[in-house]
């Protein structure tokens, strides 16, 4: 018996036919076959696969164009086979391909697995007869630069001392390297306006009143890198030649450097020096994910908070941790420095030492790094207890110490940048003949790379010395008019050999 009609029940009304149904439905009712009746069309937002599929069934069956959409089908299954378009493949159940988004190459820290992979193959050279540490650097490409007093002194326009027109009084407010800075800087702005500088005040006490004085504070970052050579060489001599740091760190910061010759007298007496930047504070504002799970974010989250106050909650701010990994700006983990490093071809013969601050978990992710150069210092193993007492609970002095035994190593890595590093750089090219002898990573580069569990040995290997090769050439690199001359000292601070030798003659006191 059919059912009657809600248009009326009149024998002399004619049945309309029905309205078609709403694309709204129809688009339902194909989400649901789709989906097997399991949820994928319960109201969810499609995912752009989804979209894809639906057009393309839906315009194929509707246009009956089978054989010309045949390859179609084909090649964009292939490609979402092969994960071209960005998707993997899940699964193939009840005749439905399940796909999910990719994470892009680079954002992910893989760096465990690749090292798991990698080991044995380190293992397989450890003790190699051809060690990176003696052959690290191409002397064919090192200009010939020396530190010339003369030219230095010339530039200045020395002979005697003025009369001061007064006094200039700074606040060097930062670490250690910050406060290097402002006093060099400070050095140089005194002598642009005749007056006599007062040792920097680190705490001074606003009372002292004086028309004379002249106060800025904070001082750092106040003078302009691109400035007359004049003032370029009091920067120069200041940084260079006058500062140093005080007797009771020069004494032990020398018993460490030589206590690190003897430990790589194997190696003639060179080493590589670390400057590992991974301490909880700078993982936290990095705002990048390791391989810590829920822990390590509720721990990241209480950082960030306690030092910076809800600055990474505000509205609108989105953290991504995956883009800065791929962008360059996580933090290097000390395996991730050990993987570069054997890479590049320094072996387990390597005495390498670690400055650095507390490691984030440092029991965890240092033991790899151990594990490849076991002959592994840091300022607590290399100096005793007692020798610290006096440095402890005062992080510049601390910092004193590690700059001084990374100033001295055959080779020094940085992993973060910031002034240490920086400083550090044009130090060693004021002493090396105008070359840094510093590795520096490639970090973009580096995330595709560790993101790479399945790469072969030799390929890595590769990569890292190319990397090698290419911190060799950067290494001399002359400073730019934006460029800063602590870390660029040719050609203010130096002199090509032929020119030194010149000045130095002329040189008398």
């Amino acid at each position: 018996m059919h059912g009657l009609s809600r248009l009326g029940t009149g024998s002399n009304r004619s049945v309309s036919p029905s309205p078609p149904s709403s694309p709204r439905f129809r688009h339902g009712r194909y989400k649901n076959f789709a989906g097997g009746g399991g949820g994928v069309g319960r109201g969810g937002k499609q995912s752009a696969a989804n979209k894809i599929v639906f057009v393309l069934i839906s315009t194929v069956f509707r246009r009956k164009g089978v054989l010309l959409f045949a390859p179609l089908l084909y090649i964009s299954g292939m490609l979402l086979y092969m994960g071209l378009l960005g998707f993997d493949v899940v699964s193939l159940k009840n005749a439905v391909v399940v796909v999910h988004r990719r994470s892009p190459p680079g954002s992910v820290y893989r760096s465990p697995q690749l090292f798991r992979k990698l080991w044995p193959y380190m293992e397989a050279e450890s003790n190699a007869t051809h060690n990176a540490l003696m052959t690290a650097w191409n002397l064919k490409m090192h200009q010939g630069w020396k530190p010339c007093v003369n030219s230095i002194i010339s530039k200045t326009g020395f002979s005697e001392l003025p009369k001061s027109n007064g006094f200039l009084i700074i606040e060097a407010n930062g670490g250690l390297n910050q406060q290097r800075l402002s006093i060099c800087d400070a050095v140089a702005v005194a002598w642009l306006l005749n007056a006599t500088l007062v040792i920097p005040i680190f705490h001074l006490n606003s009372v002292w009143r004086d028309s004379r004085a002249v106060r800025i504070a904070p001082f750092s970052n106040r003078l302009a890198y691109s400035v007359p050579s004049n003032v370029q060489g009091v920067r120069c001599l200041s940084n260079f030649l006058a500062l140093r740091f005080a007797e009771p760190i020069r004494t032990l910061a020398d018993k460490m450097v030589e206590r690190m010759v003897m430990n790589s007298s194997h190696t003639g007496g060179k080493y590589v020096s670390v400057h590992l930047r991974f301490e909880m504070d700078m993982v936290a504002f990095s705002c990048c994910e390791y391989d810590g799970g829920e822990e390590e974010k509720r721990e990241m989250d209480i950082a960030r908070e306690r030092s910076w106050r809800g600055k990474f909650r505000r509205r609108g701010r989105v953290i991504r941790p995956g883009a800065n990994r791929m962008d360059g700006k996580c933090p290097l983990t000390p395996l991730e420095v050990g993987l570069m490093l054997r890479g590049m071809g320094f072996d387990n013969n390597t005495s390498v030492f670690v400055a650095a601050g507390n490691i984030y978990k440092a029991e965890k992710y240092m033991a790899p790094l151990k594990q490849m150069f076991p002959l592994l210092e840091t300022k607590d193993t290399l100096a005793t207890p007692e020798e610290l007492a006096p440095f402890k609970g005062h992080s510049s002095r601390l910092a004193a110490l590690d700059y001084t035994v990374c100033l001295h190593s055959e080779v020094f890595v940085t992993t973060q940048g910031g002034n240490f590093p920086h400083f550090l750089m044009g130090h060693r090219r004021y002493l090396f003949g105008g070359h840094a002898k510093t590795i520096k990573p490639d970090k973009r580069k580096l995330a595709l790379l560790f993101d790479s569990p399945h790469i072969r040995w030799e390929t890595f290997r590769r990569q890292m010395k190319d990397m090698l090769r290419h911190s060799d050439v950067k290494g001399g690199e002359l400073k730019k008019p934006s460029g800063s001359v602590y870390t660029f000292p040719m050609p203010d601070c130096m002199c090509k050999q032929t020119e030194a030798a010149a000045n130095e003659s002329s040189l008398s006191f």
